[in-house]
């Protein structure tokens, strides 16, 4: 099954280079390569692609603008974002306006090309170097959340088994200690989070981000 491409660059060399490589390989086809996002939904409406590629730095309005209007006219186009910006900002921008996928152009053009692939699986590709930023964002949050709430260790193996739908007694079985001492870690943890029962430390778990 062909996939049917547009392409965003304002970089002359690296849009005809994009477009060359993806026609030549075997099951894309580039409907459209262009320098800047101005007409981006008359575009998208006019070709209606499977996969849009899409560069942050461009003239007049960026890409990160254009996710929105793209999403707009259907919401199953995917987005991967192809750029040479790998700080915080425009990384958890472009992901908050709801691109699909972020790749970075130092990397190899066989990784775009993979991102391509997992996308239309329904992935959500990300460059090493970006998803790393990822991660330690999320575990920055994560301990944030703990600190906050002065949580333990103890406490917060508690809350995992919890999530999963584990009894005060499965609890205490899970991690060899006495069904007291889970009760008494359950109780301790409804104090800390100010909460009166599992389901509603559960929906603070949640809300809070307090466990990846």
């Amino acid at each position: 099954m062909t996939t049917r491409l547009v392409i965003f660059e304002d970089n002359d060399m690296v849009r005809n280079s994009l477009a060359t490589l993806l026609n030549d390989g075997e099951g894309y086809r580039v409907l459209g390569a262009y320098p800047n996002v101005l007409d981006v939904k008359a575009v998208i409406e006019k070709n209606m692609p499977d996969v849009v590629i899409l560069d942050i730095d461009m003239p007049s309005m960026d890409g990160i603008t254009a996710i929105p209007m793209i999403k707009e006219v259907d919401p199953e186009i995917s987005v991967v974002m192809y750029t040479q910006f790998e700080d915080d900002d425009k990384l958890f921008k472009s992901l908050c306006a709801g691109a699909d996928g972020y790749v970075l152009k130092k990397t190899s053009p066989l990784q775009l090309l993979e991102a391509i692939e997992e996308v239309r699986r329904g992935g959500a590709p990300l460059s090493p170097a970006v998803a790393r930023k990822v991660l330690n964002s999320f575990r920055t949050r994560q301990r944030s959340a703990r600190e906050k709430f002065e949580l333990t260790d103890r406490e917060v193996e508690v809350l995992q088994l919890l999530i999963k739908g584990y009894s005060v007694k499965l609890i205490a079985s899970e991690l060899n200690i006495a069904f007291d001492t889970s009760r008494s870690h359950l109780r301790n943890i409804y104090r800390k989070l100010h909460v009166n029962c599992g389901k509603e430390a559960i929906a603070k778990i949640l809300a809070e981000k307090i466990i990846l």
